[in-house]
């Protein structure tokens, strides 16, 4: 059975779940101000072990941004993907204001675009949405 637990992520546990899916490497302060800075978080224990997790940043009003949805190599395809994504999909609903949209948008790693349409998301570019972007800016010296 699965269990899902709100805004209890820690640091250990979200450095570890990043790396069981080869993430780019966080330091400890870049993970504790990461997570200090998100509206929701949720972490999926099965058997006592956390395997799953999904982290939401944004404003709550205009846009909430999945960065973050992993789940251990060990048990991806068991739904746990999907359970956490509709989980914070929910929070999204009732974080919103009656009567208005929100952009509810994430960058999915390659090879996951069927995943996240099954869910709803649509891929872009699209006739009106331009391609998402990406920069990585380094900041002092490579460590």
């Amino acid at each position: 059975m699965i269990e899902l637990v709100e805004d209890k992520l820690d640091i250990d546990t979200y450095l570890e779940l990043r790396q069981s899916v080869n993430f780019r490497k966080l330091t400890r302060d870049q993970a504790k101000k990461g997570l200090s800075n998100s509206m929701y978080t949720l972490v999926a224990f099965k058997d006592g072990k956390a395997v799953g997790m999904g982290r939401i940043v944004g404003d709550g009003a205009i846009i909430c941004y999945v960065q973050d949805l992993i789940i251990r190599p060990e048990v991806q395809g068991e739904g746990i993907g999907g359970l956490i994504l509709e989980t914070l999909k929910k929070f999204v609903i009732q974080e919103g204001y009656e009567g208005t949209t929100m952009m509810f948008d994430l960058m999915c790693a390659k090879g996951r675009e069927e995943f996240y349409k099954k869910h709803g998301f649509i891929a872009r570019p699209t006739e009106n949405l331009g391609p998402g972007m990406i920069q990585f800016i380094q900041i002092g010296e490579e460590g």
